[in-house]
């Protein structure tokens, strides 16, 4: 077969299986661009530390209008395709100018919201470095930490991601969310609530879902499962996964299942553990085996 040939082949399975991403206004959002907007907005939460830049006090707000500006139409451009597919598409075409001006609107408003919301998220993120550097005797620094820890960077991209996912962006937030989860093996769903001083020691193999809730100063480590009891499609609006209340500490491949299971403040869930039903304050539970 020649060249043409094999061509004809691949278009032709274009149109019978679809799955393409066009350039047309209702293609999905750009995979690259928002992994691009990701790295420069944790480059806007910790200057200085993710790429090759002169920082100083003189270029500082310069450098942080770069950033601001670049970020904002990106992601403008980014969340507008995504609301175009899910949403507008389903009201009206997407050539119809009405709907492309709401979206795009819609899509601004939301961009500069998550640049207003970054001084929260910088505030929330420092107390994660800090809750790490107490929690962690291998830790010589904060500065180490932002440079080094996958469990900081993955609570950083849950952090931006959730702010999106709760604002009603689609698509967007599982793209931030399933990369971070590609380069540091930790799977949160940008769906779960994630208080303050939240703790991921090493990190490897965790997966917390969508409806998980999790409270302040809550210490986690790496194999742990925070999960649903079923995964039937008719849950999907549901609560499916546990909650768990300030001060408690998981330890390594601990299993916790279901979205009405409670671990209790102050708990202590032992390594290899398997838990589906709630656990009272101040409790310690560990494995039989």
């Amino acid at each position: 077969m020649n060249i043409d040939g094999l061509i004809n082949g691949i278009l032709d399975s274009y149109d019978t299986y679809g799955l393409i991403n066009r350039s047309e206004t209702e293609n999905f959002p750009n995979r690259q661009n928002v992994v691009q907007v990701l790295s420069d907005l944790q480059s806007l939460v910790f200057p200085g530390f993710r790429t090759a830049e002169e920082i100083c006090p003189s270029n500082l707000r310069y450098v942080t209008g770069l950033k601001v500006n670049s970020i904002i139409a990106t992601l403008t451009k980014e969340i507008e395709k995504a609301l175009l597919f899910t949403m507008c598409s389903k009201q009206a075409k997407a050539q119809d100018a009405v709907a492309n001006s709401h979206c795009f609107r819609l899509a601004e408003k939301t961009a500069l919201a998550l640049i207003e919301e970054i001084p929260e998220i910088r505030r929330m993120i420092s107390l994660d470095v800090k809750a790490l550097m107490a929690g962690d005797p291998a830790a010589k620094s904060d500065e180490e930490i932002i440079l080094s820890y996958p469990g900081l960077e993955a609570i950083l991209v849950h952090r931006i991601a959730y702010f999106l996912y709760k604002n009603g962006v689609p698509i967007i937030p599982r793209i931030m969310s399933e990369h971070v989860h590609g380069k540091t093996g930790i799977d949160i769903h940008p769906g779960a609530q994630i208080g303050e001083s939240f703790f991921i020691d090493h990190g490897t193999g965790i997966v917390i879902g969508e409806t998980c809730v999790i409270g302040n100063n809550v210490k986690i480590y790496q194999g742990v499962t925070l999960g649903a009891l079923s995964v039937k499609k008719s849950l999907q609006d549901k609560k499916r996964h546990p909650t768990i209340e300030d001060d408690v500490t998981i330890y390594a491949n601990a299993t916790i299942l279901g979205g009405a299971t409670i671990i209790g403040k102050g708990a202590t869930i032992g390594g290899n553990t398997w838990v589906t039903e709630s656990v009272p304050a101040g409790s310690k539970v560990f494995s039989k085996d």
